[in-house]
């Protein structure tokens, strides 16, 4: 999920991955790994000066706390690798979904194999043993990897195993993300990893994703899967202004969802963000921008604490959607390149449309810099990147 960059640059689609040909940027000195504190917290470059997208909080906070997923660029990767098969050199694009702790060191990784093209739109799920992305192959077959067909796996972290998903048949602009009953917690090793109940320990997994058509799908693999796949409503202003929904993500329950809708208008993007129950009649209520936010919400995240759950969203000044700062820098911390914020939410799938989703109090501003890779589950870490990548650990 989730980086920011200047306005006008990239009038595309899939606002929360490297969905399009990215912009390359010049390469930048390297960040100190020991991180610069503030105020705010101590922020921390990833792969200091070098690029990245899609960074996604660890939702693993025994195995790798204070961690992010991220998505790599071509040419030099700054950082400490896990092993010799983890190359820093002559790196091709997209080639592996990453791993780093707070000290910009490699703590797991996922080559992609000889006959893929491409990584894309990876996303820690709810639970922490299993993250999702997308994976690029040439429809044809050749390995010039020029006419590109996606499909979703789920890798399994204990392990590194993989399993299909949805095959075939998806685009670049799929930004999936997945949901597995939180009461797994310890897997059977002999059951077979061919099926949904084998690989994940439960057939209780819950997938979303954005179709070719630009239209959010709903797998419930313990009712039908993929051959009783759900599209969910537009809400009408969706359909009729020509509104794309972008990065779908599950509630703590499988229950709900949130997600940014996107719309190019001339020369800029316009962003705004949606809550949605899991149901083909369920009609998807915008996340309104109050008087006390900067903008429109975007890049939004569930964030539960306890019994309590919040939405985590970014909030950056007009026309500014896209940020390329230095947060490592104290001129970037004054919340003029925008926020990350949060709001408690009541949810109640049960309950009648008009009570199924209900604000708990204000919005609760996190750090005056927008972080749009989620709040890990302890609420101490943030994680961002684009142009560049940065943890920042709170205070």
């Amino acid at each position: 999920m989730k980086y920011l960059i200047t306005s006008t640059l990239l009038l595309a689609l899939g606002l929360s991955a490297c969905v399009y040909e990215p912009e390359q940027f010049e390469e930048s000195s390297s960040a100190p790994a020991s991180g610069s504190s503030s105020e705010i917290g101590t922020v921390r470059a990833i792969n200091s000066g070098k690029q990245i997208c899609n960074p996604s909080i660890s939702q693993d906070t025994a195995n790798y706390p204070g961690a992010m997923l991220w998505l790599n660029f071509g040419g030099v990767l700054n950082v400490t690798p896990k092993d010799s098969n983890y190359t820093t050199r002559q790196v091709v694009q997209h080639d592996r979904l990453t791993v780093t702790n707070q000290d910009n060191e490699v703590v797991w990784y996922l080559m992609m194999d000889s006959t893929d093209c491409q990584f894309q739109d990876p996303e820690w799920s709810t639970h922490p043993n299993f993250v999702v992305a997308t994976r690029g192959v040439d429809s044809e077959g050749s390995k010039g990897c020029t006419d590109l067909d996606y499909g979703i796996f789920a890798a399994r972290m204990s392990d590194h195993k993989q399993f299909w998903l949805v095959d075939k048949g998806l685009g670049e602009f799929t930004t999936p993300h997945l949901w597995v009953d939180p009461s797994v917690t310890d897997l059977d090793t002999t059951a077979s990893d061919t099926t949904v109940q084998g690989f994940f320990g439960t057939e209780n997994v819950r997938l979303v994703y954005v179709d070719t058509k630009s239209e959010i799908n709903f797998v419930d693999f313990a009712n039908g899967g993929v051959k009783k796949t759900v599209k969910l409503k537009k809400p009408a202003e969706m359909q009729k202004e020509n509104w794309t929904p972008d990065s779908p993500m599950i509630s703590p329950d499988g229950k709900f969802i949130v997600f940014n809708a996107v719309k190019i208008m001339g020369n800029s993007t316009v962003m705004k963000s949606y809550i949605q129950k899991l149901d083909a009649n369920a009609t998807a209520v915008e996340m309104e921008r109050s008087s006390d936010m900067m903008g429109e919400p975007m890049q939004p995240h569930w964030f539960k604490y306890g019994a309590r759950l919040f939405v985590t969203w970014t909030e950056v000044s007009e026309n500014n959607f896209f940020v390329k700062g230095d947060l490592s820098l104290a001129e970037t911390q004054d919340g003029s390149l925008g926020r990350t914020v949060m709001r408690e939410i009541s949810l109640d799938a049960n309950a009648p449309a008009d009570l199924a989703m209900q604000w708990v109090g204000s919005v609760i501003e996190i750090a005056p810099v927008p972080m749009t890779g989620g709040r890990s589950p302890d609420g101490k870490f943030l994680a961002t990147g684009y142009q560049n990548g940065f943890m920042l650990e709170l205070p």
